[in-house]
């Protein structure tokens, strides 16, 4: 009498494809991390930013704004507090990732809107012994007047 087969243990055991999907994930997942050198992104070191060649313009122009000697990317960009701030980071992270694997983004980079709030949020608290009385103005807190628009090439500039 011919018994059916069995398939092997190994197809029977759903604990063991799942193992096998997920060391899979972070063997890559890892691989890709220490490729672009991702712990990099979690220091203060500016030289972090031009891992990615797209952003080497920015770089350079910061080195020569009037902020190179007091501020960082992250001074400008990036809450203070340390929750939002890797927060926003790995929001970034993933936002530049994605765009950088797939080739979607803009050029020259263009900053995205969230970053464009946060960085009139950290204008106006560096310089708020300057900006004080028109700080509270409801343009300014929205957003509508921007320390951008007069200040262009205060943190970077086209370079030549």
């Amino acid at each position: 009498m011919c018994t059916p087969s069995r398939p092997p243990v190994i197809a029977r055991t759903p604990g063991v494809w799942i193992s096998v999907c997920l060391g899979v994930f972070a063997g890559v997942g890892g691989f890709t991390f220490r490729y672009a050198e991702g712990l990099s992104y979690l220091s203060n070191d500016p030289r972090a930013c031009v891992n990615c060649h797209i952003m080497r313009d920015q770089y350079d122009s910061w080195i020569k704004s009037s902020h190179h000697a007091v501020a960082t990317c992250n001074d400008c960009h990036l809450p203070h507090d340390v929750l939002s701030k890797y927060a926003m980071k790995a929001y970034n992270g993933w936002n530049h990732s994605k765009a950088f694997t797939l080739g979607t983004f803009p050029e020259p980079i263009r900053i995205r809107p969230v970053n464009l709030v946060q960085l009139q949020h950290n204008c106006i608290r560096c310089h708020r012994d300057m900006t004080g009385p028109i700080a509270g103005h409801a343009e300014v807190e929205l957003g509508s007047a921007r320390c951008t628009t007069c200040h262009r090439s205060a943190g970077h500039f086209e370079l030549d």
